[in-house]
């Protein structure tokens, strides 16, 4: 073979090798745009459980009009006073309410601790409704965020530190404690610990996010820390870094765009919202909000779910060493062969 003949052939290795590259790389990047971009652009008011007090005709008048104005975006329950309604949207059974009792101004009730995105929602139809029939609409945020964070920022950030306090974590005590197998266990449990009050401590005293206790916070945000941390060291015991690597980047590229933190679950499409509250990340948000503005109200799946990724992720680290121990076995007995 001619030295021109080598050249020739490296050139279309190199060119091969380029294309694929390329090809490889843009479908990637167009992925990722697809995945943090699209729920953002397909979110909006699906099956929001709406409240109303009033006569059926009040009823049927605002229906009509909601599904004239925004078509799918809300379900009616009735309730028989304000004072239920307002109960209702505490306990998170409705996102907000309607009130045609005084026959003067429309009452309409709002949470925007729950989400800032729903309570604009909300009080936009109630304008809407209230400037139809000639009335003024008087909203009444029942469950308001603090003053110290009106817009909701500093929970609504949580996603990627979540995130970043699960994948880091596993990954440094893995690297500065290799092969100590308790030390490393218990560091990830402890970083769990004073990670969630570490968080829940920013939120309360530097951002004035949460006015209530800390304590509830600082566990929810901790089992949500361990219900990352403990599945990826276990897998990383099991199946080794490459195990570690696709959980890592599954909780990273879909668990990140699809908890919805900022804007709440109902926000997102149905199918993104019920993979993201599968997920870590998603269900700690959902349980940090609700035990931050709601007594915990609607916080008990996620805190099932969390537990559940807490229980998997402690039971492949102890799998780990018989997995390893089969692994290894079978392939003496290949080699025997």
């Amino acid at each position: 073979m001619t030295t021109s003949t080598r050249e020739t052939g490296s050139h279309r290795k190199h060119a091969a090798i380029w294309a694929g590259l390329t090809v490889g790389l843009s479908l990637i990047l167009l992925a990722l745009l697809m995945l943090f971009i699209s729920p953002s652009l397909l979110s909006g008011p699906r099956d929001l459980g709406l409240g109303i007090v009033g006569t059926q005709e009040d009823s049927d008048r605002v229906s009509a009009a909601l599904d004239a104005q925004q078509p799918g975006a809300f379900v009616l329950q009735p309730y028989q006073s304000a004072a239920d309604l307002q109960q209702g949207v505490r306990d998170r059974e409705i996102v907000g309410g309607l009130d045609f009792s005084d026959p003067g101004d429309l009452q309409v009730y709002v949470a925007s601790a729950g989400s800032t995105a729903v309570s604009a929602t909300v009080s936009s139809a109630g304008a809407t409704m209230a400037g139809s029939m000639g009335q003024t609409a008087d909203v009444i945020d029942v469950v308001p965020l603090p003053s110290g964070d009106p817009t909701g920022v500093g929970i609504g950030g949580l996603a990627f530190p979540l995130v970043f306090g699960g994948i880091v974590p596993a990954v440094a005590f893995r690297s500065m404690l290799a092969g100590k197998r308790w030390w490393i266990f218990a560091g990830l449990t402890g970083f769990s610990v004073a990670g969630g009050f570490v968080v829940a401590a920013v939120l309360k005293y530097l951002f004035g996010s949460i006015e209530g206790p800390l304590v509830p916070v600082a566990a929810s945000v901790a089992l949500g820390i361990a219900a990352l941390a403990l599945p990826l060291a276990g897998l990383n015991e099991c199946f080794g870094t490459k195990g570690f690597t696709i959980a890592a980047m599954s909780m990273m590229f879909v668990g990140n765009p699809f908890a919805g933190i900022a804007t709440g679950a109902q926000w997102l499409p149905a199918g993104v919202a019920m993979i993201g509250q599968l997920l870590p990340p998603g269900a700690a948000g959902t349980l940090v909000r609700a035990v931050a503005y709601f007594d915990g109200a609607g916080g008990g799946a996620a805190a099932l779910t969390l537990g559940v990724w807490v229980l998997m992720g402690v039971v492949l680290w102890f799998a780990g060493p018989r997995i390893k121990d089969a692994k290894t076995g079978n392939a003496a007995v290949l080699q025997q062969a």
